[in-house]
């Protein structure tokens, strides 16, 4: 389960990236823009503002998310979210703009789905995805490790997220027929304390280990989690920096 308060503690800087992403975006009046794994909805609804003249679609597989991005959005008749997985969603006709934001780390093979996505997208379309390149930093490694040790080893079976290379990236989409710019950015976001940083992973990396825990061991791993990154991320004069890698690919389908 996902908890959509969880992560928008932080949604100024989790919103970066996805507001970089879609600048680079061409598209004029496109009449489709479907944003695969829209989270809360409140970046998606915003889409509205910059393609006044598009239907606007959110798809996420978590029912939390999809329930609080349609009751802050009640009544905007040009937005709509879907409950699907994007492995199995198909739009019902040509997107003019496909987005998927910090959403395709969490599905295993996803360099191989790729070109059905790609797919979908209408002649002189915009595919455009982001993709957080960071799980060799301790913020992740540190999880894993500790994941592995008995007792968590044991009780624990986590589908990691995991990304590719920008030249992977590239290549797959070049295949899938698109023209293709892909680039990566790490964002160094400044938090007030060691202990921020936990907070932040409460709403992504940690969610899946402490679903499969009950009260009592998630408050241990938590503990044994927050010295971990206390020492990894200990609190400057200005407060705790955060290097956050990603990687962008912003692609559109020729005309024919």
């Amino acid at each position: 389960m996902w908890d959509p308060q969880q992560y928008l503690i932080y949604g100024d800087q989790r919103a970066r990236p996805f507001h970089d992403l879609v600048a680079r975006v061409g598209a004029q009046r496109p009449a489709s823009v479907v944003d695969l794994g829209c989270g809360p909805g409140g970046l998606t609804a915003g889409l509205a503002r910059r393609w006044p003249e598009a239907r606007i679609v959110g798809v996420d597989s978590s029912p939390e998310m999809i329930q609080q991005a349609r009751a802050a959005e009640q009544g905007h008749e040009r937005v709509e979210f879907v409950h699907a997985d994007l492995r199995t969603w198909a739009p019902d006709g040509p997107v003019d703009v496909l987005l998927s934001n910090a959403t395709l780390q969490w599905v295993p093979g996803h360099l191989a789905l790729l070109p059905r996505l790609a797919s979908f997208v209408a002649p002189g379309g915009w595919f455009a995805f982001q993709i957080p390149g960071n799980f060799s930093e301790p913020s992740h490694t540190e999880l894993r490790d500790l994941a592995a040790l008995p007792p968590w080893s044991e009780r624990l079976d986590v589908t990691w997220p995991f990304a590719h290379t920008p030249a992977e990236y590239l290549n797959a989409v070049l295949d899938a027929g698109l023209t293709a710019e892909v680039w990566e950015s790490t964002y160094h976001h400044l938090l007030d304390g060691p202990d921020d940083v936990l907070e932040w992973l409460r709403g992504s990396a940690l969610r899946p280990v402490l679903a499969q825990l009950d009260d009592a061991e998630s408050a241990e791993f938590v503990e044994l989690f927050r010295d971990r990154l206390r020492r990894a991320y200990p609190a400057g004069r200005h407060g705790s920096i955060l290097p956050y890698r990603r990687i962008f690919a912003v692609t559109q389908r020729p005309l024919p």
